[in-house]
């Protein structure tokens, strides 16, 4: 099958929003009472809902409460960021809160599966080259980041560091077969084609 052009994705690119703090796991990113929703219309309202409701006063607005990351497309974490649950949840609320593309030192590898199937790019990045964007992004908010998976780079403003992910992942994003739906929608007479041959879908 063909992937549709619109899945795929080459480059991420806007401003970003600096989340400070290894280990974050997907209880802190949803947490779990936002589970039983039927669908995930309206997840993105409930991103970090207890952190934000907790957050020191002496520390100013947590990020995503802060204006100054409005609209941001880019978030850059630390090590081993939405460990935890398998909720997948956690992804689907941080992309439809705006979220494109995230960077960071780690990922746990079933967020990373889960922010893959739909079409969330996790790239990594050194633990200092982690630090020094989060430190750049909170000195210009404005500065336009770049997430470049073609080149394996991340770009802000003048600055470059390389930028990695397991080869099948970069792959699935560079063809767009990383859209499972999008694939099957595209070629219906071929899922057609496959499913008269299969003796438990006509055989009975």
């Amino acid at each position: 099958m063909t992937a549709p052009q619109s899945s795929v994705i080459t480059r991420v690119e806007g401003r970003a929003l600096p989340l400070r703090g290894d280990d974050i796991d997907t209880d802190r990113i949803m947490p779990a009472r936002f589970l039983r929703a039927v669908s995930f219309e309206g997840l993105e309202r409930h991103v970090f809902e207890d952190d934000r409701a907790s957050w020191p006063r002496a520390r100013g607005r947590h990020p995503f409460d802060d204006a100054s990351y409005a609209g941001a497309s880019v978030l850059v974490v630390n090590r081993n960021f939405g460990c935890g649950s398998s909720r997948e949840h956690a992804p689907q609320g941080l992309l439809r809160w705006g979220i494109r593309a995230c960077v960071g030192e780690s990922f746990s590898e079933i967020f990373f599966a889960n922010a893959l199937a739909i079409g969330l790019p996790c790239v990594r990045v050194s633990a200092e080259a982690a630090v020094e964007m989060q430190t750049m992004v909170e000195a210009r908010p404005e500065t336009t980041v770049q997430v470049d998976l073609a080149q394996g780079a991340v770009r802000v403003g003048d600055w470059v560091t390389g930028a990695s992910m397991p080869g099948p992942a970069l792959e699935a994003f560079l063809a767009g077969s990383w859209d499972a739906t999008g694939l099957l929608l595209a070629d219906p007479a071929d899922v057609d084609a496959v499913a008269r041959r299969l003796p438990y879908i006509t055989g009975f």
